[in-house]
Parts: structure tokens; sequence; C-alpha cells
């Protein structure tokens, strides 16, 4: 693959905007398209956005989608508060849809999600988060993408500069050299992140299931 032309959801969120300066700073990226229900604010000659409100269809905007080579989907909702069935639709039903949509228009696409340490993939655990998040890795494999990676980060540290911080980071991400320190397997930041996705795009991975340590190790092939 010669230049990345990638796809990101969730460029409003934390995660998501991290990535997306990633990409944005990257040779390796010719074309950015964000796709997310208010501006980022962001403006840069490689970004494109489409302002969508539902997810859960795409049809409007499909002719828009199409000549894509990557996904990185950052997207995601807490289940803090929520029940399963409102979980499941916002996490597993809401992926499953952008991704089905997007395989079916870009059959050399590499998807990559961005999931959670602690997922199950054996999906009957009893954490529901867990469980879901377990469905939904499994089930974006099965879809005729190039291929899928899932990712799975746990404590990270924000982008220089990032203004989607969520609440927690705010008071805690000074915390990241102690924490490196002490978890240097449940700890990284988010452009090790964002440059371990344009690593797998470029050149794969024979794991598709990614632990910290892992996408951190694939991050460093990446010219920064």
């Amino acid at each position: 693959m010669s230049k990345i032309h990638v796809i990101i959801t969730g460029a409003t969120g934390m995660v998501g905007e991290g990535v997306m300066q990633e990409c944005l700073l990257n040779t390796d990226v010719e074309a950015v398209l964000s796709i997310s229900r208010r501006p980022s604010g962001v403006v840069h000659s490689k970004l494109k956005e489409i302002i969508h409100p539902d997810f859960l269809n795409l049809s409007p905007v499909e002719n828009q989608l199409s000549g894509y080579n990557a996904c990185y989907f950052c997207l995601g909702v807490s289940s803090i508060g929520m029940k399963e069935p409102e979980y499941t639709k916002m996490t597993y039903t809401l992926t499953m849809h952008v991704a089905e949509t997007l395989s079916r228009l870009n059959k050399d696409m590499v998807f990559c999600y961005v999931s959670g340490a602690g997922t199950d993939s054996t999906e009957k655990g009893r954490s529901m988060w867990a469980r879901v998040k377990g469905k939904t890795e499994n089930d974006l494999m099965k879809l005729p993408f190039k291929a899928v990676y899932n990712f799975r980060p746990g404590f990270m540290h924000p982008a220089k500069g990032a203004k989607n911080l969520l609440p927690a980071y705010k008071y805690l991400s000074w915390m990241y050299p102690i924490l490196h320190i002490l978890f240097p397997g449940a700890t990284s930041t988010l452009k090790e992140l964002g440059l371990a996705m344009l690593s797998v795009t470029l050149y794969g991975s024979d794991k598709h299931i990614l632990s910290v340590k892992e996408f951190v190790a694939l991050s460093k092939k990446i010219n920064q």
C-alpha cells in the first residue's frame, strides 16, 4: 500500500482526535475523511468532514464513502449507567452497521477497531460491556475486509493540545509518567495508538487482537 486514504469515526472524542492528529501529520496518509455528528474544528488540506447525525443510517452519505483503504473506528460510549440493550445498540449494532457498509463499498479496506483492555472474546463473562465488545470484535472479523485489527488500550495519555478530553483525564493525565512506570503493559499514549493503526495498515500484523504492549511495539515501525 503506497498511500493511506482513511475514514475516521469519533474525531470529536479524545481517542479519535488523537488518532486523526497522527494521520494528518503522517506523510503516508494522503486523505482523511472524518464522519461525525458535529464539526471537529480542525482545518487541514488532507481533511474532509461529513457531518451526519445518525450512524445507524448511512444511506444519505453512502455515495461519499468509497475509495478508502482504511477505517479507524474510534467512536464509542461509556457503559456507565446504561442497560445492556441500550449499550449493545450504541456499541455493537452501530459499529456493525458502519462496518458492513464500508466492507461492501471498499473491498481492500483495513478496519481498525478501538475496543478495550478486558474485552471478553468468549462473550460469556460477567462484565456486560466486555461481552458486548467481545461480540463486536468477533463479528467484525467475519466481514469481508482486507484485514480487521482490534486494539485493546488501557490508560491512554492524551495527544498534545487535545481539546476533547474525557473528564477523568483532565485530572489524571499528569499521573501518566508514574502509571507508565508502575503499569507499562496497561498504559500508552494516543500517539502510539495512532501510529500502530498506521503500521498495521501499511505492513499488517500476524495478530488481530492487539494488547497495549503489542500495539506500542507496532507503533515504532512508523517514521514520525
